[in-house]
């Protein structure tokens, strides 16, 4: 019997497979427990609309990304941060300084986890921060650190 897994199931297949097994296995195991449906005609046509349908909303997450990297090009941030005697940093800047930063100053939210910082920011002076806003875009977020 044809059956499409519902979720993955060891040694059978990955969610959304089309997979061939004996009928009591269909029956009693994946059916009963609701791991999957009978690959009738109708269940084949509702698997390709649900493709297609995740990938549209995958291709309009990934213009939605790259568009925000578009904005992120032409902007800058500016943290502030506590120096002492000679220009001496106290402590350093952190991606969630400059999550907040770029929300108050430009009503974006980026998410602190999708900053790519190297190494912490700990002196004055200009920088850039990757941001990956989608495994395929990453954009680059201008930060002005100065003292404050």
């Amino acid at each position: 019997m044809k059956v499409i897994l519902l979720a993955d199931v060891k040694s059978v297949g990955k969610k959304d497979e089309i997979v061939t097994v004996s009928d009591s296995y269909a029956r009693n195991i994946l059916i009963k427990k609701k791991l999957g449906v009978e690959a009738t005609s109708k269940a084949l046509n509702d698997l390709k609309l649900q493709k297609k349908h995740e990938q549209k909303v995958a291709e309009e997450n990934l213009e939605a990304a790259r568009l925000l990297g578009d904005q992120l090009k032409d902007k800058q941030v500016e943290v502030k941060i506590k120096t002492g005697e000679g220009g001496r940093t106290f402590g350093s800047v952190s991606t969630k300084e400059i999550a907040e930063a770029a929300k108050k100053q430009l009503g974006l939210d980026l998410d602190k986890k999708k900053m790519q910082l190297a190494e912490p920011v700990k002196a004055l002076g200009f920088y850039e921060v990757p941001v990956k806003l989608h495994p395929q875009v990453t954009a680059a977020l201008k930060v002005h650190v100065v003292e404050g």
